[in-house]
């Protein structure tokens, strides 16, 4: 069974997390904080985890990292919850490797539909090709991308996003056609989230002139085009 692993210190929510998972069919697992969600999630090895921000012993961006830093649990897909909500909160967790940011208080509807978005995303066998576009070149197989030669540290959803824009360079799409791609339908995401991520992945990637090649068409979306 597909176990979810939550790591919250708040009692009520993880009785609503809890009967809400349970709910959508899923096994639920959980810590109190962060030393012991790490230590547990070792054990247990979760398909997706849920990730307070505030904890009461350590940071939850210290947790994604150490997250991201093990070999057997880099590619777990995290959600992040918490209060915050300015936008350079989102940088700081985009940062740390998380996939998703939700904000309190949420729905328990739209933390399911992103839950199962994330859980098809991480089981999709990789298509084992390398996409190339000028200077850039990604490998599907090994999820590691190219410019110049020199490889550019992206996070989970910059590289989806690269890798939706590389498969029709020159086109143009919308917010609302990268959100259905990346994130999946039903999913809420703001206009915001998916420019933070835009500009993360542009960051990652202008290390030289001929690799800025995401971009903002005015009015329309976004284009892998070198020539705009």
């Amino acid at each position: 069974m597909t176990t979810i692993f939550s790591i919250e210190d708040e009692e009520a929510l993880t009785s609503l997390l809890e009967y809400n998972i349970k709910a959508a069919g899923y096994k639920f697992e959980h810590s109190v904080n962060g030393y012991d969600g790490m230590m547990k999630i070792q054990k247990t090895n979760p398909d997706l985890i849920l990730l307070d921000w505030m904890l009461p012993d350590i940071a939850g961006t210290e947790v994604c990292k150490f997250i991201r830093s093990n070999k057997d649990l880099k590619d777990k897909p995290i959600i992040m919850l918490t209060a915050k909500g300015e936008e350079q909160d989102l940088l700081s967790g985009f940062e740390m490797g998380c996939d998703d940011y939700i904000t309190k208080p949420f729905s328990p509807a739209e933390l399911i539909a992103r839950i199962k978005a994330l859980l098809k995303r991480s089981k999709e066998a990789p298509n084992d090709t390398v996409l190339t576009y000028g200077n850039i070149k990604m490998d599907t197989g090994t999820h590691r991308v190219y410019c110049c030669d020199e490889e550019a540290k992206l996070g989970p959803r910059e590289y989806r996003i690269l890798e939706f824009l590389m498969q029709n360079p020159g086109r143009v799409y919308s917010r609302q056609q990268i959100l259905d791609s990346v994130w999946g339908t039903n999913v809420y995401v703001t206009d915001r989230t998916i420019d933070v991520h835009i500009r993360r992945l542009r960051k990652a990637l202008s290390k030289t002139e001929e690799c800025k090649v995401i971009r903002t068409i005015r009015s329309s979306g976004y284009s892998l085009d070198s020539q705009s």
